[in-house]
């Protein structure tokens, strides 16, 4: 499994996300960025400025990411149902735009649009069940990176 946008998969989604500014903005970093991780650091620096750094702490992508698993993958399950509903239609751009207005709607995510579009796009590319099980660190004490990948 890549840490990256297949071809195909950037091929499906583009055209859904053409009309959304956020979307355009989240495409252009996924085609110029590596990394989901990549990605999510360009668009985070272009809209809040560079991540500060603390040492030995887990990086701004793992933290991010460890926070949208426990928002999705909790108790409430509106956002698992949005994700099962786009994978039965994934040309569906209501369906797609859904998925990222939730997931900057939930209450401990107070993200931009393009940095959610890259997020879910990130959970859809590895699926999510895998994403609420296989991207919990194995150890808590992992140097922090602007190239982590989960």
């Amino acid at each position: 499994m890549t840490d990256a946008l297949r071809p195909d998969e950037l091929q499906t989604v583009k055209p859904l996300l053409e009309t959304e500014g956020y979307g355009l903005k989240a495409i252009a970093a996924l085609e110029q960025q590596e990394t989901f991780a990549d990605a999510f650091y360009a668009l985070w620096t272009e809209t809040y400025g560079a991540p500060p750094t603390f040492g030995d702490r887990v990086s701004l992508w793992q933290l991010t990411i460890k926070r949208v698993r426990q928002e999705v993958c909790g108790e409430d399950d509106s956002f698992r149902t949005k994700m099962r509903e786009y994978k039965k239609s994934p040309t569906s751009a209501p369906l797609l735009t859904g998925l990222i207005v939730s997931l900057v709607s939930m209450s401990g995510l107070p993200i931009d649009p393009a940095i959610a579009t890259v997020i879910v796009l990130y959970v859809l590319h590895i699926g999510l069940d895998v994403f609420c099980e296989y991207t919990t660190p194995p150890n808590s004490s992992m140097p922090p990176s602007q190239n982590d990948t989960l």
